[in-house]
């Protein structure tokens, strides 16, 4: 299955919000959509949502519009939206039926996901009687008891202590291998560079990348040595301006061209403790300060 966002338009008054946005994800991979507060993130979620329609631009599957009535979509929205004083299997159940479900199927569907994420002793609990990380693993529910084609997490791993956030990462995993399309919505960019294949950077509504992750890190120019050393201070005067102290205490050499490589490598190796180098590839943090750091 295939998702595209195509030329999408979006204003509210004078004020436009999304401008052309186009990205594409696909089933049985993750998809990052990334952007500062204020990008058009939110915005581009809840057309693909149909929580309201775009000025114009369409929001197809597989070459089509969207069936709303037969694509189903799960969500896990930033703000979490539960009822505090509720207890917490009735108001799964109501999230559930208000997907389509009937009764018996959707108690069976969540009493799997509450042993799933370790809840199930609190199932007739109310909301607020939890911590804010199990609070989030109930709210997780809602996204997932449905069985839904298109998953949105937003801001999947906030508050979640590190057991909480690898039970989360080991579902999210399950989901992608279940050939769903998983849409991340997120600031934490380790998250995104560990689950996602391809993904689009809106800045000021517009899309300013968009692709395959990989794809984009080789496209960089190679024209930088990441070195690891017990002698950093050799190399560093040998070397001159072209050497630099990273945060993590490597050195970053640049060279005058790529094509100088491999001369670089051997000099290093031959004439230095050198315990690792490697081309330099951006982070996806680097990338998205480059293409976001600045409202286009």
């Amino acid at each position: 299955m295939k998702l595209e966002l195509k030329n999408i338009d979006k204003s509210f008054g004078e004020k436009e919000v999304l401008r052309g946005v186009s990205f594409t994800a696909e089933s049985g991979k993750a998809f990052g959509l990334l952007g500062r507060n204020g990008a058009g993130k939110t915005t581009a979620i809840r057309i693909l949502m149909n929580v309201f329609p775009a000025n114009s631009g369409e929001v197809l599957v597989d070459g089509k519009p969207v069936d709303y009535g037969k694509i189903g979509i799960g969500y896990l929205p930033e703000e979490r939206g539960l009822y505090p004083k509720k207890v917490i299997i009735d108001q799964l159940v109501y999230f559930a039926e208000l997907k389509g479900m009937n009764k018996k199927d959707a108690i069976k569907a969540i009493d799997y996901w509450l042993e799933r994420l370790g809840m199930g002793e609190y199932r007739n609990k109310r909301l607020d009687t939890l911590s804010k990380g199990n609070q989030q693993k109930i709210q997780l529910i809602t996204a997932l008891a449905h069985n839904p084609h298109i998953i949105i997490l937003d801001e999947p791993f906030s508050g979640l202590d590190p057991v909480n956030a690898m039970l989360l990462k080991d579902v999210v995993k399950e989901q992608i291998k279940a050939g769903k399309i998983v849409l991340f919505s997120s600031h934490q960019m380790s998250y995104i560079e560990e689950f996602c294949d391809s993904i689009a950077i809106i800045n000021a509504g517009k899309v300013a990348l968009h692709g395959d992750l990989h794809d984009i890190k080789r496209n960089y120019v190679r024209d930088k040595l990441v070195v690891s050393t017990t002698n950093p201070g050799q190399i560093m005067a040998d070397f001159g301006g072209s050497c630099s102290v990273r945060d993590d205490g490597t050195l970053l050499i640049k060279l005058a061209s790529p094509d100088g490589k491999r001369e670089a490598m051997k000099r290093l190796v031959e004439n230095y403790d050198i315990d690792e180098v490697k081309v330099f590839e951006p982070s996806l943090n680097d990338i998205f300060v480059e293409y976001a750091g600045e409202q286009i």
